[in-house]
């Protein structure tokens, strides 16, 4: 009974996905599905890189948290468009919260919508929100056994950016075991050593974004 209630509850999230992305691809926008643990620096991410391509491309935001809006107001200190998902316990966005809320929001120049969602390993590997990719976010001071361990969210995910690298020296994290460990479980899967606190190594991910962004409006 409750693998199929899992399937029905899954099914529908992803019909009202697939509307989602007929939408978004109508409208060229590149969606991105961010995801991480809580404090692998997701939002700290957000704010380097909409701080730093906000000459480039309009970018909005769906922020998901358990509660308040801290993330939020971090977000709009940086000129973009945000809007804040409180789940209240729930452990992941799924389409119907992100069907409302770009509902409420104006999308019409949008080139990049991200989605911050919940911070967990586990959940929202499971939903899609309507995204192009699903990027993952893995800290340093998480651990390299993180793929071995979580290996769904790594399967999933279209890119890893394994951040906080300035902290290596201090850390017991071994970047090419991380990664040899996440290309085992995703060959495709690419994979930028950044800090999102220096800045050091963001501008690969950034050149991957604007590629991105080129083929969806090519692919319109």
């Amino acid at each position: 009974m409750q693998i199929k209630v899992l399937r029905n509850i899954l099914e529908a999230n992803d019909r009202i996905s697939n509307q989602l992305r007929e939408m978004f691809r109508q409208k060229a926008i590149l969606v991105i599905n961010l995801m991480s643990s809580p404090g692998a620096g997701k939002t700290s991410l957000l704010e380097k890189t909409l701080d730093q391509l906000r000459d480039e491309f309009s970018m909005s935001v769906i922020e998901g948290d358990l509660q308040t809006s801290n993330d939020a107001e971090r977000i709009a200190a940086t000129g973009a468009q945000v809007l804040q998902i409180n789940t209240g316990g729930g452990c992941h966005l799924d389409s119907s919260m992100i069907q409302e809320a770009a509902g409420k929001m104006d999308l019409e120049q949008t080139d990049i919508l991200f989605v911050e969602n919940v911070g967990n390993l586990v959940c929202p590997a499971e939903f899609s929100v309507g995204e192009d990719y699903k990027v993952t976010i893995l800290s340093v001071v998480e651990g390299d056994d993180k793929p071995e361990k979580y290996p769904l969210i790594f399967a999933e995910s279209r890119v890893l950016l394994l951040n906080k690298t300035d902290l290596l020296p201090y850390v017991d994290f071994d970047l090419d075991k991380a990664s040899g460990f996440a290309r085992s479980i995703n060959k495709n899967i690419e994979i930028f050593p950044l800090s999102a606190r220096t800045g050091d190594g963001l501008e690969p991910w950034h050149d991957w974004l604007r590629k991105e962004v080129h083929r969806k409006k090519q692919d319109r």
